[in-house]
C-alpha cells in the first residue's frame, strides 16, 4: 500500500511537470543595436517629421500590428547598461552598471555573480538557451555557468578569441573595421560554441547569426524542449562599416568607409535587412508548426547614435519594444508604459519560475498586460545614463535629473497624451503639476542619484571618466537634444 502511494505521488509530480512544460512558450528575443523608434515605419507617423527618416520595416510592423507595441519604452541611453538591465531586471543604480565606462563597485566583473542573469534563470527552469550577436554586457561571458547560455555564436575580438580558443586571431581569418576591431558584417569574426567560425569574403555576420538562431529553434523543436533564443544583433549600429547585399544597396564584401557620406542610406539598409531577418524568424516559426507556442519580442538597446545615444534626454533612452505571438493580445500601439527592468520578470513569469535571488527585480512582469488579464502596466518608468536619471508617467516627464552636472531639479514637463517630443510643456514650478512632480521624486528616493562624494570618483577609473564626462563639450551634448530634435523647451 505504501509503495502504491509513492508511485501515485511520483505520477502526480510527472504530470504536473508535463502540464507546466506544455504551457510554457518558446521565447525569441531580438534586440537591435543603436536605433530609435522613429527609424521604424510603424512608429514614424507619430513623430514630428513622419516617414522622412524611417526605413521600410513590414515584418516588424506586422509584430506591432498583431501584438503589442509600446509607444513609450525606456532603457538606458547606452548599450552596456541597457543590456545589463535586460539580463538582470534591475536598474543601473541597483547593479552599478551606469554607462559603458562607468561600472560601480567592480560590477563589470561581478554583475552576474551578484544578480541573477535571465540566461541562467531560464536554463535552470528547463529551457534550452542560446545567444547570438553582440554581448557587451559585462566581463562575465554568456557561455559561463553564471550567465547560463548553453549555446552561442558571438561577434568578438582578438582577446576573446584567445581566451576561448587558446590561440591568437590571424589577420586573414576575418575582415577588419580598423586596426584593432574585427568585422561584424562582411567576413566577420564569430566564435560559435567554443570555436572560431571559418568565414569567406561574402559571409555576412547578421546572416550567419540568423542561421544559428534558426537552426537552434529547429533542433529544440524536434527534441520537444522549450527554448529561449536571445539575439542582440550587431545591426544597425551607427557610424560602422558594411552594407548588406542588394536589394539592400550594398555589394558583397564591401566594408565602405566609417563616417562616409552614405552613412544614412547604409543605416537604413541595415535596418531593412534586420527586418528581413525578423521575417525569416516568423517564417521558421510557421514551418516548424509552433505558432501557438512561440512568442517573439523585438526591441532596441538605446537611441540612435550621435542624435540620441549617451544623452540624458528622453530620446536617448526611448527605445522600441513590442511582443507578438502565442497568447499575446492584438493591441497594436499602446500608451501603456514599460522599461527594460520588466523584461527578466516577464520571462520568469512565462517560464513559471519564482527565482530566488539576493536582490529582487526592480521591474514587473508584463505577462498580465500582454495576455489581456489587465489593461495597465505600471504608473512610472525609469531611464538612466551615467549620472543622469529620467522618469516618465503617461502625462509627465522628468529628464536630465543630474546634480553632478548642475541639474539638481532636472527639467520637468507636462506631455499630456503627446509622445515623441512634440507638444511638451515645461512646468518645473507650475503648482498645477506639483503633485505629479512630487510623485516622481518620491519614486527616485528608491534609486538615489550618484553624488560628487561617491567613492568611485576617488579611483583612477572614476577620475578618468569624470574628466571627460564633465568637459563643456560632453556636458552640453549630454544635457540637451541634438539640434535636429529640439522640439521642446530646454532652456
Amino acid at each position: 500500500m505504501k509503495q502504491i502511494r509513492i508511485w501515485i505521488s511520483i505520477l502526480f509530480v510527472v504530470i504536473a511537470f508535463s502540464v507546466r512544460g506544455a504551457n510554457r512558450p518558446n521565447l525569441v528575443l531580438v534586440m537591435a543595436d543603436d536605433v530609435s523608434p522613429d527609424m521604424f515605419s510603424c512608429f514614424a507617423p507619430l513623430t514630428p517629421y513622419g516617414m522622412e527618416l524611417a526605413a521600410k520595416t513590414p515584418n516588424i510592423d506586422k509584430l506591432a500590428e498583431t501584438g503589442v507595441a509600446f509607444k513609450t519604452a525606456y532603457a538606458s541611453a547606452m548599450c552596456g547598461p541597457s543590456r545589463a538591465m535586460i539580463m538582470t531586471g534591475k536598474y543601473g543604480t541597483t547593479t552599478g552598471a551606469l554607462q559603458n565606462g562607468l561600472w560601480l563597485n567592480d560590477s563589470r566583473n561581478t554583475i552576474y555573480s551578484d544578480h541573477l542573469a535571465f540566461g541562467k534563470m531560464m536554463a535552470e527552469a528547463g529551457y534550452a538557451t542560446a545567444i547570438a550577436g553582440k554581448w557587451h554586457a559585462g566581463s562575465q561571458m554568456p557561455h559561463e555557468e553564471v550567465v547560463g547560455f548553453q549555446e552561442y555564436c558571438l561577434w568578438e575580438g582578438p582577446k576573446e578569441v584567445l581566451a576561448v580558443t587558446g590561440r591568437e586571431l590571424k589577420k586573414d581569418e576575418c575582415a577588419w573595421e580598423d586596426d584593432s576591431t574585427p568585422s561584424r558584417y562582411w567576413k566577420p569574426c564569430l566564435i560559435r560554441n567554443g570555436e572560431l567560425v571559418k568565414v569567406k569574403d561574402d559571409d555576412f555576420g547578421p546572416d550567419l547569426c540568423a542561421d544559428f538562431i534558426l537552426d537552434f529553434m529547429e533542433r529544440q523543436t524536434k527534441e520537444g524542449k522549450p527554448f529561449m533564443a536571445y539575439w542582440p544583433t550587431v545591426s544597425p549600429h551607427g557610424t560602422r562599416n558594411g552594407q548588406p547585399t542588394n536589394p539592400f544597396r550594398g555589394e558583397p564584401g564591401d566594408l565602405g568607409t566609417k563616417g562616409d557620406k552614405d552613412n544614412g542610406p547604409r543605416f537604413r539598409s541595415l535596418i531593412e535587412h534586420l527586418d528581413s531577418t525578423i521575417g525569416r524568424i516568423q517564417t521558421k516559426v510557421k514551418e516548424l508548426g509552433i505558432e501557438k507556442n512561440t512568442i517573439i519580442i523585438f526591441c532596441s538597446d538605446n537611441g540612435t547614435a550621435v542624435t540620441a545615444k549617451t544623452r540624458g534626454v528622453e530620446r536617448g533612452c526611448h527605445v522600441v519594444f513590442m511582443v507578438a505571438g502565442a497568447g499575446i493580445k492584438k493591441c497594436g500601439l499602446t500608451d501603456e508604459l514599460m522599461d527594460f527592468s520588466d523584461i527578466a520578470p516577464t520571462l520568469a513569469d512565462y517560464a513559471d519560475v519564482k527565482p530566488q535571488q539576493k536582490v529582487p527585480f526592480d521591474g514587473i512582469s508584463l505577462k498580465p498586460f500582454l495576455t489581456g488579464t489587465t489593461d495597465h502596466t505600471k504608473p512610472l518608468i525609469h531611464g538612466f545614463i551615467s549620472t543622469s536619471q529620467l522618469v516618465r508617467s503617461k502625462d509627465h516627464l522628468l529628464e536630465v535629473y543630474n546634480p553632478m552636472l548642475g541639474m539638481p531639479d532636472g527639467r520637468f514637463y507636462y506631455t499630456g497624451e503627446n509622445r515623441f517630443w512634440k507638444g511638451y510643456e515645461r512646468v518645473d514650478n507650475n503648482p498645477e503639476h506639483a503633485t505629479a512632480k512630487k510623485q516622481i521624486f518620491r519614486f527616485l528616493e528608491q534609486y538615489p542619484a550618484m553624488g560628487a562624494d561617491h567613492l568611485h570618483w576617488q579611483t583612477k577609473a572614476g577620475q578618468k571618466f569624470y574628466k571627460s564626462y564633465s568637459s563643456e563639450k560632453e556636458r552640453s551634448k549630454h544635457l540637451f537634444n541634438h539640434k535636429d530634435y529640439q522640439f521642446y523647451d530646454e532652456e
